[in-house]
């Protein structure tokens, strides 16, 4: 299967978990992507323009690098290799400290020195290439871009299922779906695409855990970072599986079930 399949990818995904948002694809470029806008013409935050790309229709790509990072985000700068990661984050996560955005903490940590290990754990992050790129699998075009990584945005239940379907033909029952700890845009982006050198191999990401996007999701909605080979597994196994040869157990008829 080559990359130019992913568009037939995001479609049968799309379909058969009956996502109302479109799947995006992670990607490297070296060469400036045309036609595609920088993320801060959507939102600074990678999280809400990827949510906005997801759930729109007027945005289908945008694209980061260390050359656009003006208005950026320093955390997401930093979460997708364009930077070095910021001293002022452990305290800002934690507890704070005086001298750092006015004392302002979010306190998603115990302490700073447990923010350094969680960063040191994750290992090194590198970027894909000169330009991130983030896409919707519809309007990917021939010859497709090596892709790194899928992104699905869904209900609960959406989501849940999808998880299953990665479980589907796997013998380990605890590893292949994880909810890390960290920021909403390394759910999205860092890990699954692999940029964090110490990332779980063959691994799906489920979340985001960060409370701070909270403002940015609806109560029901959350996200699943999928690796491009184990997408590319998902479809292989998708006719097989329940949710094309069971999807009344993926999808319950609930208003069936409450006029008994």
């Amino acid at each position: 299967m080559t990359d130019t399949d992913f568009r037939e990818i995001g479609a049968r995904l799309k379909a058969a978990f009956r996502l109302s948002t479109r799947p995006l694809v992670i990607y490297g470029s070296e060469v400036l992507p045309m036609s595609i806008l920088p993320m801060t013409e959507v939102n600074r935050c990678f999280a809400v323009s990827m949510y906005q790309i997801a759930t729109g229709n007027e945005v289908s790509a945008i694209y980061v690098s260390a050359d656009t990072s003006e208005n950026c985000c320093l955390g997401g700068l930093y979460h997708v290799g364009y930077i070095p990661v910021p001293d002022e984050i452990k305290y800002f996560v934690s507890t704070g400290r005086k001298d750092v955005r006015g004392g302002i903490a979010e306190y998603l940590k115990a302490d700073p020195e447990l923010v350094e290990r969680c960063t040191l754990s994750a290992g090194p992050i590198h970027p894909p290439g000169k330009y991130l790129v983030v896409q919707t699998c519809e309007t990917l075009l021939d010859p497709g871009p090596a892709i790194r990584s899928l992104c699905c945005f869904g209900t609960a239940e959406q989501i849940r299922n999808m998880a299953a379907l990665i479980h589907f033909d796997r013998d380990d029952p605890f590893s292949p779906v994880i909810v890390p700890w960290g920021s909403a845009c390394s759910t999205y982006i860092t890990f699954p695409a692999g940029l964090a050198a110490k990332t779980p191999q063959d691994t799906a990401f489920i979340g985001p855990q960060d409370p701070t996007q909270n403002h940015s999701l609806p109560p029901e909605m959350m996200a699943i970072g999928i690796p491009a080979d184990m997408a590319r597994r998902m479809l292989k196994n998708l006719d097989a599986s329940f949710i094309i040869r069971r999807p009344q157990v993926a999808f319950p008829n609930r208003e069936k079930k409450l006029s008994r």
